[in-house]
């Protein structure tokens, strides 16, 4: 299980110490000198959590772990939609101003 995060801190990594970890994603164990993802939500380190690449490559593709950069962009954007009080919605798009 992944911790819920607004974003999340990543780095490739690959342990040489004789410690395993449990992937959060697939539940599947990472051996020690596995190349891996660490990540980190909102850059806390004490809640790091260690997966596999192809899970960590799919949990990007799908939304599900975006970094500090894509979440302020994602704020920025909405809190201008608010502004221009079309609140996001698709069928107003750019031509309601």
């Amino acid at each position: 299980m992944i911790d819920d995060a607004r974003w999340w801190e990543m780095r490739a990594a690959a342990s040489g110490a004789a410690r395993s970890y449990t992937c959060p994603f697939c539940g599947e164990r990472l051996h020690a000198g596995m190349e891996h993802v660490l990540l980190k939500p909102e850059g806390d380190s004490s809640r790091r959590r260690h997966a596999h690449v192809t899970c960590f490559a799919e949990a990007r593709r799908d939304g599900r772990l975006p970094t500090v950069d894509e979440w302020r962009r994602a704020t920025r954007e909405a809190d201008e939609q608010r502004q221009r009080g079309d609140g996001g919605d698709p069928e107003r798009g750019a031509d309601a101003r």
